[in-house]
């Protein structure tokens, strides 16, 4: 299979809808003119032209709040927000419109609608720019959340939500760009609310999503280095979520270290700690484990920014701690 970046996979997924969908269309700010900020749309504009791939005044309200309602009337708007942090801008659009439409008119309206964009800390973009916003969506009955790690799932993942006919909140990362993986050069598609196994273990599971999926793979290998089997699971879907994937595999290793990048107070994964352990208690050799974000804006200082987010080290030790219940070590 071809190796691409993530971008070229998300460019793939919109082109092929777009073929495949005259109704699928792409709007934002600078995604036809200057082919996207992270260049995702690239060739889409030459291609499809202006009423299909439409340039956005920096208005997030308006154009998300104009995407919703073309979706009413029929078309499948793919709004791309140039980040997540700027989608605040548009949370009452997406939130008691985009949302509610469906259940709030007996059905007599869907709202087919992707709204995407990088999620989460990059680098050197301080506490404004540097948001994972994952949880205040997902806490919202209506939206749909996916968060791909590899451009494999980024690409399959993309033309699922946009068949979907429901709101689906797509959350990418600037960092994942121009990370490169296999592609199948054939039409294929995943689904969403199905989680993947990427690698077998029997001693502890670690669940991640997104961007710390590569942190969670990296610290099972380091795990391993040491002589211990860890499981590794990557969501892929936050909203439906895969609970019984995660049950399966808890059930076997007994353990849980769950990676979110967000803050760690009503994030998703204080809520997959809170399920796991409702459902597998009688499982847990150990509490669950949770590496998220320092409590704390994210700061501009590279080294410091470094330190408020999950890192490799700090899942190797969370993996130590439900391994052999050392509490000398409390830190995240």
């Amino acid at each position: 299979m071809p190796l691409i970046t993530m971008r070229e996979a998300l460019n793939q997924a919109l082109d092929e809808e777009m073929a495949r969908d005259d109704g699928v269309v792409l709007l934002g700010e600078e995604v036809a003119e200057y082919n996207g900020a992270y260049k995702v749309s690239q060739g889409l504009l030459d291609k499809y032209g202006p009423d299909r791939v439409i340039d956005t005044p920096i208005t997030e309200e308006g154009f998300t709040g104009l995407a919703v309602g073309a979706a009413m009337a029929g078309l499948r708007p793919v709004v791309e927000w140039m980040t997540f942090n700027f989608s605040l801008q548009a949370y009452d659009q997406v939130v008691n419109n985009a949302a509610k439409i469906r259940y709030m008119s007996g059905g007599q309206f869907s709202v087919p609608i992707v709204f995407r964009g990088p999620n989460g800390p990059a680098e050197y973009l301080a506490a404004q720019h540097s948001q994972a916003l994952q949880s205040i969506y997902a806490h919202i009955p209506g939206l749909k959340v996916v968060a791909p790690a590899t451009p494999y799932d980024a690409k399959g993942l993309l033309k699922s939500a946009i068949r979907e006919d429901n709101p689906v909140l797509f959350l990418e990362s600037e960092l994942m760009y121009a990370w490169k993986g296999e592609v199948p050069v054939e039409e294929y598609t995943v689904p969403l609310g199905k989680a993947d196994t990427i690698r077998e273990g029997d001693e502890v599971t670690i669940v991640a999503f997104s961007k710390p999926v590569r942190i969670a793979v990296e610290a099972a290998e380091a795990l391993e280095e040491d002589g211990v089997s860890a499981e590794v699971i990557d969501l892929r879907t936050i909203k439906p979520l895969d609970e019984q994937a995660i049950y399966e595999s808890v059930r076997k290793t007994n353990r849980l270290v769950v990676v979110d990048e967000a803050w760690p107070f009503a994030g998703v994964g204080s809520h997959i700690g809170w399920l796991v352990h409702h459902a597998c208690f009688d499982y847990l050799d150990a509490p669950v484990e949770l590496v998220a974000s320092e409590e704390t804006p994210m700061p501009y200082n590279h080294t410091l920014e470094l330190a408020a987010q999950p890192s490799r080290e700090k899942v190797v030790r969370a993996a130590k701690r439900v391994l052999y219940m050392d509490d000398t070590d409390n830190g995240s």
